[in-house]
């Protein structure tokens, strides 16, 4: 059963403040002045949407985003952004069920992987894979383990809420970085927020 952040909608923003401060903001917006004017942007995950104003700051026409949100409460916030003059074509569904052509510049996934089981990773990033040009740029932002103790408290402690909230499948973090490895992305920046804690990576996929 897929996760349901329906229950979430009204108060991710803001418990994720309360948690973190700025420091999943400032991970995705860091990968954001990486995409280049006129790109073909595909964003899996982006939850209430505050990431298309942000773009549009960057970018204020120009971009082709296709964004792709599994809950329903999660979409309606994320449709009531300003996008400016931005092409931006909502889709409500799990990725791997959506089928679109291949032509991608840019992939944007934040905080999505941490959702999953090793096995569902697997079916999601190849999927996504799929959808990117060669040469194209994937920007990943999610958590990572350092052997600092109060990571894994903080990370079990998320997991216990939000399988209780939202019925998430993960119960541990997935080798989210070897799957880029064995799919032979190139990196091209790396950079750690929360004393190393959340990192935000953009990775070229290699001819």
């Amino acid at each position: 059963m897929a996760a349901n952040f329906n229950n979430s909608a009204l108060f991710y923003d803001r418990l994720s403040r309360l948690i973190y401060g700025r420091a999943l903001i400032n991970a995705q917006l860091y990968l954001l002045h990486f995409i280049e004017p006129g790109s073909r942007v595909l964003i899996v995950g982006g939850g209430t949407g505050w990431i298309l104003e942000e773009l549009a700051k960057i970018h204020s026409s120009g971009l082709h985003i296709t964004y792709v949100e599994v809950a329903a409460a999660m979409m309606d916030l994320s449709r009531k952004r300003d996008t400016g003059s931005n092409e931006v074509h909502y889709i409500q569904s799990a990725i791997e069920q959506v089928n679109l052509t291949p032509d991608f510049d840019v992939v944007i996934t934040p905080f999505l992987f941490d959702n999953f089981t090793e096995q569902t990773l697997h079916t999601v990033f190849t999927h996504i894979h799929t959808l990117l040009k060669t040469r194209g740029l994937w920007l990943n932002a999610d958590f990572q383990l350092t052997g600092r103790w109060w990571q894994q408290f903080l990370l079990k402690s998320m997991f216990i809420f939000f399988r209780l909230v939202c019925g998430i499948e993960a119960s541990r973090l997935p080798e989210i970085k070897m799957h880029f490895i064995t799919n032979n992305y190139a990196m091209v920046d790396e950079k750690t927020f929360f004393t190393d804690f959340i990192v935000a990576s953009a990775y070229r996929k290699s001819p």
